[in-house]
């Protein structure tokens, strides 16, 4: 009965790609995004600039900074992306790292696929050849760490700002950074946990980077709440306040009838007599500040004044969390439940002014399980690096104190995985082998773009290395030396990194390697064009 007619499957219009077609185009835009940040890589990578469609103008060299504000089309692409922001979350470092990785994962595999290997042969490959470089890192290449050791945290705080604008301040803001982790890691069930989310980083420009400052307690972006209250309480019993110190309206609609004068001042009476009441509950408890999440009324501001209680309102909920933290205290919903109990200890409570703002300094709490950074530098976009810095390097000094192993940086480790992998790659056999060669390779890609980027011949360092990391005399931790373009022992240079970064780099790339490499049908529903404009259509 069909014979003949043709069957419409696909909506007209729809754009479709198959075949080796769909599998060069997605490795093509992959392998754009890779190179866009191939040259950002390592300390002397570029920076780049990025204007957004308000204007706004970002200069930065972190990876996922960048991928985030390119506004990216293709969909293979925004897979490449997706690698950054992972390996963001996970380790806040390698972020560059690991979608050149992919981009150079994808650009050995089209070789393969031209060579007519089968792209799931590739795949399977590369995943072995994972598994193996994994086990390696875990058991030859990774070092075990004590959390005692400083000067290794402060050394992979300084190689992890290494590649960011703050080149001058790196011990400094090192230092800060290690102090600040370990006040916030605590052990739980055995492990040890840091939620970097508990380090409160505010930044103001004014003054210089090396005036940056870890204040263990909270600064809050908020001024006290009354011209009349005490700039600063000394020896502070704080309560913390989730619900509004003010009358509020009844949830359903309702009217006072007033027949005379007196009721009126009954009603304002009452009024004034809920506000003493709040005061009278707050000075029973024993508190000297008050720190609220919503809003004070203006009388309530004016009787805490006269009481000589400092008070801060509009205090978002996650700092006043964190105050929690520091202070010990405990967040209250009502204010008639509040009690000593509850309150929060500090040794100071101030307020100061920075650069054009005030802000209330919480400080001197006996044992903060938060802390702050504020950070400072001569213009907005100095102190946004400094944030972008400060977020790889906290992170980084979080996962080695979680996982207690770290690993030679400058190139290093991706040498030694290379040498180890094509050694290994023998007894794979079969056409996988190819596709474990091909990942070796890929590895090459991170000394070769560090010495590439600091201006050195690549081929001659990555020669270097090689003989450095093979033989009778190899050394797992020869890497790149961006002072000379020699290769060097990376434990020497205090050149370090946590396994975790270069673990998630690995696993990350391959994955999104083999997600593009199974792709080989791209259909694309056509972009539906915009409505025409209501009303007839004839001229008037």
């Amino acid at each position: 009965m069909l014979q003949g007619t043709p069957i419409l499957v696909l909506k007209e219009g729809t754009e479709r790609e198959r075949g080796k077609g769909a599998s060069a185009g997605n490795i093509a835009a992959a392998r754009a995004i890779a190179d866009t940040v191939r040259t950002t890589l390592g300390p002397r990578g570029m920076d780049k600039m990025l204007v957004d469609s308000m204007g706004d103008i970002t200069i930065t060299n972190d990876g996922v900074t960048i991928l985030k504000e390119v506004d990216v089309e293709h969909p293979a692409a925004k897979m490449l992306v997706e690698v950054a922001k992972t390996q963001d979350q996970q380790c806040g470092d390698g972020t560059t790292t690991a979608v050149v990785l992919a981009g150079e994962f994808l650009k050995r595999s089209e070789y393969l696929l031209e060579q007519n290997v089968h792209p799931t042969v590739i795949t399977r490959g590369f995943q072995l050849a994972l598994q193996e470089a994994r086990r390696l890192l875990e058991s030859e290449i990774g070092t075990p760490v004590k959390a005692e050791d400083e000067a290794i945290l402060v050394d992979c705080a300084i190689t992890a700002m290494g590649s960011k604008g703050v080149y001058g301040s790196r011990e400094e803001l090192a230092k800060i950074v290690v102090n600040a982790v370990r006040k916030i890691a605590e052990v739980r069930g055995g492990k040890t946990v840091c939620d970097v989310d508990q380090i409160k980083v505010e930044k103001r420009h004014g003054g210089t980077i090396a005036d940056t400052q870890l204040i263990e307690g909270i600064i809050l972006d908020k001024e006290r709440g009354h011209p009349r209250m005490p700039t600063e309480i000394q020896d502070a019993k704080i309560a913390l306040l989730n619900s509004a110190l003010e009358i509020k309206k009844t949830e359903i609609e309702s009217k006072i009838n007033i027949k005379n004068p007196n009721q009126i001042q009954s009603f304002l009476d009452e009024e004034d007599k809920t506000f003493r009441r709040m005061i009278d509950a707050i000075k029973a408890a024993g508190a000297n500040v008050v720190v609220c999440q919503k809003g004070i009324d203006d009388v309530v501001l004016h009787y805490l004044a006269k009481e000589g209680i400092y008070a801060v309102k509009q205090v978002k909920e996650s700092d006043l969390q964190k105050l929690a933290r520091a202070t010990g205290g405990k967040i209250v919903t009502g204010i008639k439940e509040l009690s000593a109990a509850d309150l929060g200890k500090a040794a100071k409570v101030d307020e100061r002014k920075v650069g054009d703002d005030d802000m209330t300094y919480v400080t001197g709490c006996s044992n903060p399980r938060s802390v702050s950074i504020l950070i400072r530098g001569g213009t907005e976009h100095v102190t946004q690096e400094v944030e972008r810095s400060l977020h790889d390097a906290l992170k980084v000094v979080a996962s080695v104190l979680e996982d207690g192993v770290v690993c030679p940086g400058g190139g290093a480790t991706e040498i030694d995985l290379a040498v180890k992998l094509r050694k290994w790659a023998a007894s794979v056999g079969g056409r996988e082998q190819l596709a474990v060669e091909a990942f070796a390779q890929s590895l090459e890609a991170v000394p070769w773009a560090l010495a590439e980027n600091g201006g050195y011949d690549s081929i001659n360092t990555l020669i270097e290395l090689r003989s450095a990391h093979t033989g009778a005399s190899a050394n797992k931790n020869v890497g790149v030396n961006l002072a000379d373009g020699k290769a060097a022992d990376m434990w020497k240079l205090r050149v370090i990194e946590p396994m975790r970064v270069k673990s998630q780099a690995l696993t990350s790339a391959t994955e999104v390697a083999d997600m593009v490499l199974r792709i080989d049908d791209i259909i694309a529903s056509k972009k539906s064009s915009p409505a025409p404009p209501s009303g007839g259509g004839h001229d008037h």
